[in-house]
């Protein structure tokens, strides 16, 4: 009796799994039967329209529609690259390029250098921030977007280009013969001590060798002072390798610790990852900061450190980017970058946010994310970024200093100010103490803002321009209200709007590490990290 229902256990067994392969291969069968039968729907569609369309249609445009529509419905990092924006794709993976060593943006319908990079190019021929291009081998920049002077400016290592300039705060116009050369933007700007015992360093994306310039900071904070704690700024870092993560996360953690997993649609893919490296120190107290913009790898670092309670996470919730793209050749030079599987941490859960809007993250309340458990049992949770161990309100700016920053007035009277003012030796020697020229720089330009309130007003005011009802009054009065509030805000605001001109400044005389030197000096973050790291006893507190 007992080998029949054993024989009759392997039957159905046998039976329940020939069935379950049936049905699977009815169910792929039907999912290739519409795939093909929507590619084909495609491709009619495709046909009548450029036959019987009214007006002359353009392939690329109008497949380029349809692909984008396609990718739109997706994630927002599922994206496909045409041939032209594929080597803008690989600067932004990389952070290298065959190229001159600046960045630079259209600024008054003008392609303006608004940075240069240390020992490229660019930096060797003197060229400056600032400088507008105006011809790239004796073509005319003018009329050409943004883009399309990229791909002139761009190519093979050791080829040479003429550039054409014009210096708009001299009045100079200058040529000059580059050699192009891969040029590397350095991924840690500065490093140093911001208290008598505290380092900072600053991260500002994930590209090669992150983890080994991390570690070379380290060592030599470590070896130059008495460190009893490091600062690691992950503030406005989008990401980027995934080694690296791991790479910087070995730096803390001892050797072997499991810190990353990936899993996706194919389990045989699935992958987990451990640190690889010996650590450089497993008791340095570490506080890593973040923000909204903290994303990808910066949150799979920041939210492995907090899941082993090795460190405190400082700052705002993380953006909420945990998912995996690969990378496919799709024909003729282009390529899509595709979601297959999304990152996990150690606790176990998953930083993606599991809401859309605009293509944004949306934030989900904390009582609809799923909690988990750190090393030392303190509950985290999943699904939208990484919420810091110690929450700080973020550093909001002014209507006026936004208009400042986005209008480019601060960077336009950088310009005036360099060409007139001679360089500082060193940045320890730099200083500005020439708020009216600054003032008399916007009135000289006819300087004007509107506030968020007026541009509200405005909005009401185009609402009711047929209404019958008669608010003029009303009106009047609020723009009054408004214009009295605004018209000491050069004042009011003049420390914040001071500490920008600097930057900006400093930027010009000491590229990135001046910049981030300069907005040390005014950052309030930085010194409660400061603050926390020197209190042991409320450190040690927060990660119990």
């Amino acid at each position: 009796m007992k080998i029949l229902n054993k024989r009759y256990l392997k039957l159905s067994t046998a039976l329940i799994t020939v069935v379950a392969l049936g049905s699977a291969f009815v169910a792929n069968n039907d999912k290739y039967f519409e795939i093909a039968k929507n590619m084909e729907i495609f491709t009619n569609v495709y046909k009548q329209l450029n036959t019987h369309y009214v007006d002359d249609l353009e392939p690329n445009q109008l497949m380029r529609t349809g692909i984008d529509a396609m990718m739109n419905s997706l994630d927002p990092y599922t994206v496909y690259y045409s041939e032209s924006q594929v080597e803008s794709y690989r600067i932004s993976t990389d952070n290298k390029y065959n190229g001159l060593g600046a960045a630079s943006k259209e600024i008054d319908n003008k392609i303006v250098i608004t940075e240069i990079y240390d020992e490229g190019p660019a930096q060797e021929a003197g060229l400056k921030v600032g400088q507008h291009i105006t011809s790239i081998n004796g073509n005319s920049t003018e009329g050409k977007t943004y883009e399309e002077v990229m791909l002139f400016m761009r190519g093979l290592p050791g080829t040479k280009v003429n550039l054409s300039t014009y210096d708009p705060a001299s009045g100079e116009s200058n040529s000059v013969v580059l050699t192009r050369s891969e040029v590397s933007i350095p991924n840690v700007p500065y490093y140093g001590m911001v208290s008598d015992e505290v380092g900072y360093i600053n991260l500002t994306t994930f590209t090669r060798d992150a983890g080994k310039n991390i570690g070379k900071a380290i060592r030599e904070l470590k070896n130059e002072n008495e460190l009893n704690g490091i600062i690691l700024d992950l503030r406005n870092n989008g990401g980027g390798l995934l080694a690296e993560a791991i790479d910087i996360l070995g730096l803390f953690l001892p050797q072997g610790t499991p810190v990353v997993s990936t899993r996706g649609k194919v389990r045989d893919r699935d992958q987990n990852y451990s640190t690889r490296r010996l650590p450089i120190d497993l008791e340095l107290p570490v506080v890593v900061l973040v923000n909204k913009n903290s994303a990808s790898a910066s949150e799979i670092v920041s939210g492995s450190i907090q899941d082993m309670d090795r460190g405190v996470v400082m700052g705002q919730r993380t953006y909420g980017k945990g998912l995996v793209q690969n990378h496919q050749e799709v024909g003729y030079n282009s390529r899509i970058k595709v979601t297959t599987s999304k990152y996990y941490i150690p606790s176990g859960r998953c930083i993606q946010s599991v809401a859309y809007e605009n293509g944004e993250p949306k934030d989900i309340p904390d009582d609809e994310r799923e909690v988990f458990y750190t090393r030392n049992r303190r509950p985290v949770l999943d699904g939208g970024g990484v919420t810091p161990d110690v929450a700080l309100d973020p550093a909001e700016k002014s209507d006026i200093v936004n208009t400042l920053i986005k209008e480019d007035w601060i960077f336009k009277y950088a310009n005036e100010y360099v060409d007139k003012n001679e360089a500082p030796a060193s940045y320890e020697e730099f200083a500005y103490d020439d708020y009216d020229g600054f003032l008399s720089y916007l009135k000289k330009n006819n300087f004007s803002y509107k506030t968020k309130e007026e541009k509200a007003l405005d909005k009401l005011n185009e609402s009711i321009e047929d209404s019958e009802l008669d608010i003029s009054a009303s009106i009047d009065n609020i723009e009054s209200t408004i214009a009295a509030a605004k018209a000491d805000d050069l004042t009011q605001y003049q420390r914040d709007i001071i500490d920008q001109i600097e930057a900006e400044l400093a930027k010009r005389y000491f590229l990135q590490e001046g910049k981030t030197r300069q907005m040390l000096k005014n950052d309030e973050e930085v010194d409660q990290a400061i603050a926390l790291l020197n209190n042991p006893s409320e450190y040690q507190s927060i990660l119990r």
